[in-house]
């Protein structure tokens, strides 16, 4: 097999690190012998969804307004004691010159499975900044004022020490498990002198191909998850993306509230299929609210029978429901099924990513209506809670974050 050649890097990643170790791209060769009996050979595609590609530059980052990928790694990072400016600088160069190279499926520089790169897969890379990274980089005065911990909610039994706010935060999707893995492996590796990571979550949707195209996915209730979200273009930009009001360097860029919601499945199971729909107010069968046919039918909260609300106004959908225009966000939620704890069958909930101009306009009214009184919260505990400014998109030459440190 010929040698891959690797083009020059463009600059000193030692010295955009501060001297990190552990940068060194030397190759180790292992030789695995397989067997005709023992391969296994694939037949049923001729690999086209795994060249698909997803583009990297743009003026938004890739990864929010992108169709949903079967597989997501959340990974909150961390920056160890004395980063300062320069060295967040070269953290985001680092990634930004990887993750290009990443999603477009080429290897990164330094990449020893280079391998692993070849199969793209819609993969992309979201690079998010928590309020620790200002304060290290002495940027306090550019930290958005929405970039600061959600209030304290009674439904919430967070663990900080597990899921908490983090400085950084690499959101990772792509249709390929191996590729998000590889991905990952490949941004952390190669910036490890300067960050400690915090934690990981790992999630999914039904497979690609699994359902028809624009299907709405499913949680592990089994309900139909992500109904309810911007569907224009003009609502869309209005809402997810910064306009650079209030930060100018914000523009572009966009606010995520990343929540970890664990669900009682145990429990929940006890409940027949009518008493589930009540409680989510929407239809297991295809998402339709209690009042219509179809998933996207506008709910009628007045409707009754026999002087009973059909949708019960402490039902899911009900206080959820958005009060005025600014009450919208986009959704984008992935299942997550981790190994229980002793005594249980089950340990699975919902990684819940919304993604807003503004969290206090526009996602807080509805999660302290969810919170006060939603049928649901009997079977949903959260337990992670996180703010992040997702970084404006980058244009080639550029590197992410260049309009905050620059």
């Amino acid at each position: 097999m010929p040698e891959r050649s690797r083009p020059p890097t463009g600059f000193s990643r030692r010295r955009l690190l501060g001297g990190a170790a552990g940068l060194g791209a030397a190759g180790v060769g292992v030789g695995i012998g397989w067997g005709a009996a023992e391969a296994f050979i694939s037949s049923d595609s001729d690999g086209g969804a795994g060249r698909q590609t997803e583009p990297f530059y743009g003026p938004h980052q890739a990864g929010v307004a992108t169709t949903p990928q079967a597989h997501a790694q959340f990974v909150g990072l961390d920056l160890v004691k004395g980063t300062d400016r320069a060295a967040l600088t070269g953290i985001l160069k680092v990634w930004t010159e990887d993750a290009a190279r990443l999603t477009s499926g080429r290897s990164a520089l330094a990449d020893t499975e280079p391998e692993l790169a070849d199969i793209p897969s819609r993969l992309t890379v979201t690079v998010g900044v928590g309020a620790g990274a200002f304060e290290a980089a002495g940027l306090e005065d550019r930290r958005p004022a929405w970039l600061r911990p959600l209030p304290a909610f009674d439904i919430d039994r967070l663990d900080e020490n597990a899921w908490g706010q983090t400085d950084l935060l690499l959101q990772v999707c792509g249709d390929d498990p191996t590729t998000v893995a590889h991905a990952v492996r490949v941004l952390l590796k190669n910036v490890r002198s300067r960050v400690r990571v915090a934690w990981v979550q790992r999630g999914f949707h039904h497979a690609r191909g699994s359902t028809p195209k624009g299907t709405t996915m499913r949680n592990l209730m089994g309900q139909v998850d992500g109904t309810v979200n911007p569907r224009s273009d003009v609502d869309f930009d209005a809402l997810v993306w910064d306009d650079g009001g209030q930060q100018p360097w914000m523009a572009g860029g966009t606010s995520l509230v990343l929540r970890r919601i664990a669900m009682q499945l145990d429990t929940w199971e006890e409940l027949d299929r009518h008493a589930r729909e009540l409680t989510v107010g929407r239809t297991v069968a295809n998402g339709a609210p209690l009042t219509g046919s179809a998933e996207h039918d506008e709910p009628d909260f007045e409707a009754t029978t026999m002087g009973i609300p059909v949708i019960p106004p402490s039902s899911h959908i009900a206080r959820a429901h958005q009060r005025t225009p600014n009450e919208q966000f986009l959704r984008r939620g992935y299942n997550f099924d981790d190994s229980p704890a002793a005594g249980q069958t089950s340990n699975s909930g919902l990684i819940f990513a919304a993604y807003q101009r503004d969290v206090e306009a526009q996602y807080l009214p509805v999660q302290q209506r969810l919170a006060d009184h939603d049928a649901l919260n009997e079977w949903t505990v959260p337990i992670g809670s996180a703010v992040y400014a997702i970084l404006p998109g980058v244009g080639e030459g550029d590197f992410l974050g260049s309009t905050l440190l620059t």
